[in-house]
């Protein structure tokens, strides 16, 4: 439905855009990831033909949008990071003026009925745009990016300037919007992703260096399986004894309290000890105060990918990551 293909764009001698490449299918929410000066609001700006690139190909719907921008145009929404909104218009008026030149001709006032309800700014409809706060206007710019039913929406950081309850009805609605939409979310918050997205691409200096689901990201940059363990016995034997279980690569003290001890297990990879774990503490005679599975979260995926050099970060995944890594974007215009 979406797809980039070595796009650029550059000013002199500085690549905002580095030759991106990526793809969203029908239906699918795609979270664009990445620090803020990546380059997220330029690639978005580029495929919603807003600002032209200078090499490459952005097709929407099938449809180029460099070659045949109105037709990408007709089936795009788009929420820019600033919601394009006329101030002396109240929120009514200005969702039936964008509903007219986004080429809805019949039922409008049902179309922007329907939309305020979605967007939950029904009570606002007869203020001015320019009287609404901040989280009011994120959501009228929501509206109207939804208003004339798109096939793709690209969202520039759609829960910026709301308040918890807002952001958790607004992740919602994406949500509920995939399916019938397929959905670009530029963001640079993590849970934004992690609960939302169900592909991530993200970028780094210019550069994607990563795309897969959250899941295999996490999984891909974990290696080894870390378990830990809360015992109460004498710390050394404890040790010794999860040093000595099958499939153990190295067992750390993470801490020790009285006769507590804290133990990060590392395991190969795949493996699941904790069955064992437990049996070597009963034997011992020892009290197994706690023990779970820990996994490296989305964040800990982010900085990896973003703190270190880009051909580090990227050597980091395994090589079966190859054929999900791509080229790459960037640059200080996010």
């Amino acid at each position: 439905m979406i797809e980039v293909q070595h796009l650029s764009k550059k000013y002199g001698p500085f690549a905002a855009v580095d030759d991106v490449s990526f793809r969203a299918e029908s239906g699918e929410i795609l979270g664009f990831l990445g620090p803020n000066g990546a380059g997220k609001t330029t690639t978005m700006r580029i495929i919603t033909g807003y600002m032209p690139a200078t090499e490459g190909t952005a097709t929407v719907a099938g449809f180029d949008v460099f070659e045949q921008p109105l037709e990408a145009k007709k089936r795009t929404g788009y929420l820019p990071e600033t919601p394009p909104l006329y101030p002396d218009m109240t929120v009514r008026e200005y969702l039936r003026f964008v509903a007219k030149i986004k080429g809805v001709r019949t039922n409008i006032n049902g179309r922007v009925d329907t939309v305020m309800k979605k967007t939950w700014i029904t009570d606002m409809a007869n203020r001015h745009c320019g009287k609404l706060s901040k989280g009011y206007k994120q959501r009228v710019g929501l509206a109207q990016a939804l208003i004339h039913e798109p096939e793709v929406l690209v969202l520039d950081e759609p829960t910026a300037g709301l308040d918890p309850k807002q952001i958790i009805e607004v992740r919602q609605l994406i949500r509920e919007l995939a399916g019938s939409h397929t959905i670009v979310l530029s963001t640079h918050i993590l849970p934004e992703v992690a609960q939302t997205c169900q592909k991530v691409v993200i970028i780094n200096r210019g550069k994607i260096v990563a795309t897969d689901t959250p899941e295999a990201l996490t999984d891909r940059l974990r290696g080894a399986v870390t378990t830990f363990v809360q015992a109460q016995g004498p710390i050394a034997d404890v040790q010794r004894a999860l040093q000595g279980i099958s499939g153990v690569v190295r067992v750390n003290i993470a801490d020790v309290r009285d006769d507590v001890g804290s133990f990060d297990v590392d395991t190969e990879n795949g493996a699941d000890v904790r069955r064992s774990v437990a049996d070597a503490i009963v034997r011992g005679g020892w009290g197994l105060l706690e023990l779970r599975p820990t996994r490296i979260s989305l964040e800990d995926v982010f900085l990896k990918l973003t703190t270190e050099e880009p051909g580090a970060a990227e050597g980091a995944l395994p090589s079966e990551a190859a054929g999900t890594m791509t080229g790459s974007e960037g640059g200080a215009n996010a």
